[in-house]
């Protein structure tokens, strides 16, 4: 394996000093390494993979230097239209260095959302035209194909991706750790809403730890799961789901369980849910300052007035709670009159060890789903 020390190094030492992207958890040691130790204005957790494409574009343009953006191959999706509209050699030809994390590679077990973006993660590059590497775990070739794309980059002057497997990279911990002490965990929010729902209520929850955790309560309860629909995949399109369903199921109390940094990967969504306004849309953001699921890397949440933004696109009220007993007020308060309504819940890092996924199949997950709907 790698040690992200060595590789933070080879980076630096070529000249490249600048980063962003999307934590992933295949890249989580590397990224917490540069967390730690790249300077705070060279390192920018961006809301989306498009807009770190954009961010190391202006970089170098001011610079001449070659940046590094890091995603998941998820977040290849985010980035298509910068890197083929903007960095492509057929338009400003910006050079960049990709770091792709690997998610659902052919052979290598993983969840369902990544099977079908890890089959084609190599054929998307090579449908862009973006030339790439599979990095070596080990360190004397890994050094060598960072010399080799650095010097592809610079003779291009066009994008170049190193695609990382799982267990590439030594284990880092992060020592900027998020630290908060409010009363709830994530889980404890989620139990709280489900503990508030009358029975004919709709969620729709974000992707990653919350859907896990909200499909455990709902087993540990002994509720049946049709009325929830789990976005493992597609993160920061949660909130646009449940307003699909808002808008058709006027009848229906649609509820999404956002999470913070799917919130700020698309938050153009708000300004949409406000426009259209529906009287049935519910949006409870639990906020816990961090991309917990892939590696703790912290978000800018607690820097931003998440409901002061939800009323300013619309939603006819918004607010804030950290405590059970304001989570509950909150919830109790809710009527059609006050809807469509934001509620952040700030809460501290952390989940169980034990926390398993979901028993069903996302197919199996939709068609239960949609079956209850059309009751």
């Amino acid at each position: 394996m790698i040690n992200p020390k060595n590789f933070y190094n080879w980076l630096t030492k070529s000249n490249v000093d600048f980063f962003s992207g999307i934590p992933d958890s295949l890249l989580k040691n590397i990224c917490a390494y540069i967390t730690d130790n790249a300077p705070k204005t060279n390192h920018i957790i961006a809301a989306n993979e498009g807009n770190a494409i954009a961010l190391a574009a202006g970089y170098h343009m001011a610079t001449n230097k070659i940046p590094l953006v890091y995603m998941q191959n998820s977040g290849i999706g985010n980035a298509v239209n910068p890197l083929l509209s903007l960095a492509d050699k057929k338009v400003y030809s910006i050079p960049v260095l990709l770091m792709i994390g690997w998610r659902g590679e052919p052979g290598v077990k993983d969840e369902p959302q990544h099977v079908k973006q890890g089959e084609v993660t190599l054929d998307l590059l090579e449908a862009m035209q973006i030339p790439y590497l599979v990095l070596s775990k080990d360190e004397n070739e890994a050094e060598a194909q960072i010399q080799q794309a650095i010097s592809k980059i610079s003779e291009t002057n066009e994008p170049f991706a190193l695609v990382v497997k799982k267990g590439t990279f030594d284990n880092y911990s992060i020592k900027e750790s998020i630290k908060t002490d409010y009363e709830l965990c994530r889980e404890d929010a989620i139990k709280q809403v489900v503990n508030n729902l009358k029975g004919n209520e709709i969620i729709v929850s974000t992707t990653g730890k919350t859907s896990r955790e909200l499909f455990e309560c709902r087993a540990a309860l002994k509720q049946p799961h049709h009325s929830d629909f789990l976005t493992v995949g597609s993160m920061g399109h949660s909130s646009q789901i449940a307003l699909g369903i808002a808008i058709a199921k006027p009848n229906k109390t649609v509820i999404c369980i956002d999470g913070d940094g799917a919130l700020l990967m698309h938050m153009g969504a708000l300004a949409i849910a406000g426009e259209i306004s529906p009287s049935n849309y519910i949006h409870i953001v639990i906020n816990n300052g961090a991309h917990e699921s892939v590696g703790g890397q912290p978000t800018i949440a607690f820097n931003v007035d998440i409901p002061a933004l939800a009323k300013a696109n619309k939603y006819k009220s918004a607010l804030s709670v950290s405590s059970a007993d304001d989570l509950n007020m909150a919830l109790k308060n809710i009527s059609k009159e006050n809807c469509p309504i934001l509620i952040e819940v700030k809460v501290r890092v952390g989940s169980r060890d034990d926390l398993g996924r979901p028993t069903i199949s996302p197919v199996e997950n939709k068609k239960s789903f949609m079956k209850n709907l059309q009751s």
